[in-house]
């Protein structure tokens, strides 16, 4: 498996749910700032697994990152979502109506953990700007929000981060809510269920975003 450090918790809650024994290559989720970047590193990490038959790709869209990526030697197997909230959230279908109601920001424990988060970044630019003009650039930033939503995966104690994105809804006029979480898609790709959610692209032949069957130019990581 080849996956996004973002969905650590999640990934190893269902591993060791389910009992398996999986290699894991984690590329880091700081890159998702640096499309290429992550591409390239996503295609290296691709490169150095041996002697499987499968690769387990678990990444969304995420700014054209997989697009491309291919395996010589195994089958790719990838989720048919545009980031990793729809991951979050049981596919692209349920996020896209939560946003119609009211679109958000997400977090989990996973992406307050990125040290290139959206919060992180705040900081970075008051030391480099002053509050006044980083809250001003932030607040445009998100002024097509109405809310932050904290996705609840189950994966660890969501009560130990609601007071940080609760400060964060704060500092930027937000609303804050906590939703459930849906981890089937995960499930099911650990479980070799991969009919309707996955897309399967054999040895040798590239990912192409055309396969996902979504608009690509919704598909930039919301996160």
């Amino acid at each position: 498996m080849v996956a996004c450090n973002t969905l650590k918790d999640e990934i190893n809650m269902v591993i060791s749910d389910l009992d398996l024994n999986i290699n894991i290559y984690w590329v880091d989720s700081g890159l998702h700032n640096y499309p290429d970047k992550l591409n390239n590193k996503i295609q290296e990490k691709i490169d150095q697994v041996k002697d499987t038959d499968n690769i387990l790709l678990l990444f969304g869209y995420c700014g054209r990152s997989i697009e491309g990526i291919k395996a010589n030697n195994s089958r790719i197997i990838f989720p048919a979502v545009d980031d990793c909230i729809s991951l979050f959230l049981n596919g692209i279908e349920p996020k896209e109506k939560l946003q119609e109601n009211a679109p958000a920001y997400y977090f989990t424990r996973g992406y307050l953990e990125n040290e290139y988060n959206i919060w992180n970044e705040y900081k970075y630019s008051i030391d480099k700007f002053g509050k006044e003009r980083s809250k001003k650039l932030m607040k445009r930033m998100f002024k097509n929000y109405k809310l932050i939503r904290v996705i609840n995966t189950k994966a660890y104690d969501i009560k130990k981060i609601i007071p940080k994105t609760k400060m964060i809804a704060e500092e930027f006029d937000l609303d804050h809510k906590i939703i459930e979480g849906d981890l089937s898609i995960l499930y099911e790709a650990f479980q070799q269920n991969w009919e309707n959610n996955f897309i399967i692209k054999n040895r040798g032949e590239k990912i192409n975003l055309n396969d996902l069957g979504f608009d690509i130019n919704m598909s930039n990581c919301s996160y």
